[in-house]
């Protein structure tokens, strides 16, 4: 048999780490890293945190899994803190952020169903979005990558430039049912919409009774300094997509929708396993217990800002490298004049930084939201070593 008994569908590098440490993750040969990538902006408090790990541990005990068949006492609390603390009024519980965002596009859809408005189902999305690995979120983003080998798509999304106002005014039509935006794309490189277009797509809503879906499953959840980065745009969406850190390393994620947004999600329209089962929702709560206060999200904003204000000094050393720093809070993209990969691949393996690349040749620079001012100061003499050690291939052109 010469398929590896995990199936090999991911390019798996030679890290293999067996513990974590606060910021560190610890490889089974011993080998310490500063981890800055946080498992793709999951671990938001770092690994083996106390109040994580004890409320995980006591809920364990008491009770694991039930069906959604019964009430859900762990669930009703831990969504009404959801909805007190955002613009929702009632919230879906998943399993990762593709099945939050599968929820979005149901719950924008159902709604223009519920008043016989069937034509309405399309969506309107924007290149260089990242929405998940199912046939719906594949089909909802543009990147060709994920489609080979899966087709056909599923009908019902048209793709336009990202921050483009104008370009998302001509793509709708009488199938219009809404749009679907990541306010800060992270895959696609630390991309930040504008104030005009967000707020644009909030008017079009509007007018034209439209749902607007924010996809934050990865700035959501205090990455860019607000516990959701809509705060920072003075607008609200309908419907939201959250998961990754909102389990702070434990499976889980969220769809939260205004009262109307959520008109046509009514009994049997939807349902999940194991979705907001009382240990998901154990996590939930210790992490919000952590993050969701103007203490901890004024300190994300400042050590964000005493990262990336020691990025863009160092930068300036090495000119044919590096271009500049974008990205708000602790959720910041390094611009680079080369492709990432192999740039990234060195700091990990010859400098034991970890970081994630991205498109648009970025860096993605995601630390647990627990850092301090010594993994700062580590990050940098690692990055600065990394840098002077590196031998680029030719820049991209």
């Amino acid at each position: 048999m010469s398929i590896t008994p995990l199936m090999p569908v991911y390019p798996r590098c030679g890290v293999r780490p067996v513990r974590g440490e606060h910021c560190h993750l610890i490889s089974e040969d011993g080998t310490r890293y500063l981890d800055f990538a946080s498992g793709i902006a999951v671990n938001l408090l770092g690994h083996s945190n106390e109040h994580l790990i004890g409320a995980i541990q006591k809920q364990a005990a008491t009770l694991m899994h039930v069906s959604n068949l019964y009430g859900s006492p762990q669930g009703e609390h831990l969504a009404q803190r959801l909805v007190d603390l955002t613009f929702a009024d009632t919230v879906f519980f998943t399993n990762s952020g593709a099945e939050a965002v599968e929820c979005a596009i149901k719950t924008a859809r159902a709604y223009h169903s519920a008043v016989g408005n069937d034509h309405k189902y399309e969506l309107i999305t924007f290149k260089n979005a990242f929405h998940g690995r199912t046939m719906a979120t594949i089909s909802a983003s543009n990147q060709e990558k994920m489609h080979k080998g899966f087709l056909p798509l599923l009908e019902g999304f048209k793709y336009v430039d990202f921050d483009d106002l104008e370009g998302a005014k001509a793509a709708m039509g009488p199938n219009t049912a809404g749009f679907l935006v990541e306010p800060i794309q992270g895959e696609g490189g630390i991309r930040d919409a504008s104030d005009e277009f967000l707020k644009g797509l909030r008017a079009l809503c509007d007018e034209h009774d439209l749902v607007l879906i924010f996809d934050e499953v990865q700035c959501g959840v205090a990455r860019t300094g607000t516990l959701y980065a809509y705060e920072q745009y003075g607008i609200t969406p309908d419907v939201m997509a959250t998961a990754k850190g909102i389990g702070g390393g434990f499976p889980m994620g969220a769809c939260l929708a205004t009262e109307k947004a959520a008109r046509g999600m009514v009994a049997g329209t939807h349902g999940s396993t194991y979705g907001g089962n009382p240990l998901a929702m154990a996590a939930g709560e210790a992490v919000l217990d952590v993050v969701a206060n103007e203490e901890f999200l004024s300190e994300v904003r400042a050590k964000g800002e005493r990262l990336r204000g020691r990025i863009e000094q160092f930068i300036g050393n090495y000119p044919d490298l590096f271009i500049g720093v974008r990205g708000r809070g602790l959720m910041l993209g390094l611009m680079m004049k080369v492709e990432p990969r192999p740039f990234v691949a060195h700091m990990r393996d010859n400098h034991q930084l970890l970081t994630v690349s991205a498109g648009d040749n970025t860096v993605r620079v995601i630390p647990p939201l627990v850092i301090d001012d010594s993994h700062i100061d580590e990050f940098m003499d690692r990055l600065s070593a990394a840098a002077a050690s590196y031998a680029p291939e030719a820049p991209v052109t």
